[in-house]
């Protein structure tokens, strides 16, 4: 398995060898620590745990910090194999190339507290017959009937909307810049400028 941590920067475009331009993410990576190797006869499963961009060492708590060596913004297990990796490796992006289909993940933006049109796409009420106070209300939510007077669990209504984890399967991977540790994918992905993106490759 093949696995990036990334940053999203901002939208582009991308003109591939035909011409064909392609709505485009760039991504930022940087270079991946193994701080730790986990098998299955010690840890009771295999995982690889690395650490990416660099920071001050202020800005990491003390457990942290012993544990990787160097201050890094994010640490991060994949449930995978190690394979040739061993603990102070380095992972670069070469591992990726051109065509590669990936699975993204990333929080999504948070919306703040919304109501029912907005977060459930109801149509709202009428806007006519003298009716003009409640066109983006939800209406009723119980009564009687099979609800048996109550309000059953999970009604769609207002409330926090967004900052969920999202995953996309089979993105492209356009192109790799190596020089600059910068990933391309085709079209857009979870959240806004800085987000963590996970990119991995089974």
């Amino acid at each position: 398995m093949k696995f990036a941590i990334t940053e999203k920067q901002n939208m582009t475009q991308f003109f591939d060898e035909d011409g064909v331009v392609h709505p485009t993410t760039v991504l930022q990576f940087s270079p991946m620590v193994v701080t730790q190797i986990k098998t299955k006869a010690k840890n009771g499963y295999d995982a690889v745990q690395v650490a990416c961009f660099p920071q001050k060492k202020e800005r990491v708590s003390k457990s942290v910090l012993g544990h990787t060596k160097d201050a890094y913004k994010i640490v991060k297990a994949f449930r995978s194999e190690a394979g040739d990796l061993s603990e102070g490796a380095i992972i670069n992006l070469d591992v990726f190339k051109a065509g590669d289909i990936v699975t993204i993940s990333g929080v999504s933006k948070g919306k703040g507290f919304q109501g029912v049109v907005k977060r459930h796409g109801f149509k709202g009420g009428w806007g006519q017959h003298g009716q003009k106070h409640s066109l983006r209300e939800p209406g009723s939510i119980g009564g009687g009937g099979r609800a048996g007077g109550r309000v059953v669990r999970g009604k769609k209504m207002g409330g926090r909307m967004g900052s969920d984890r999202v995953t996309q399967k089979n993105v492209i991977v356009l192109d790799v810049d190596t020089e600059n540790n910068i990933l391309l994918v085709q079209g857009a992905v979870p959240g806004r400028r800085g987000t963590v993106i996970e990119v991995i490759q089974k």
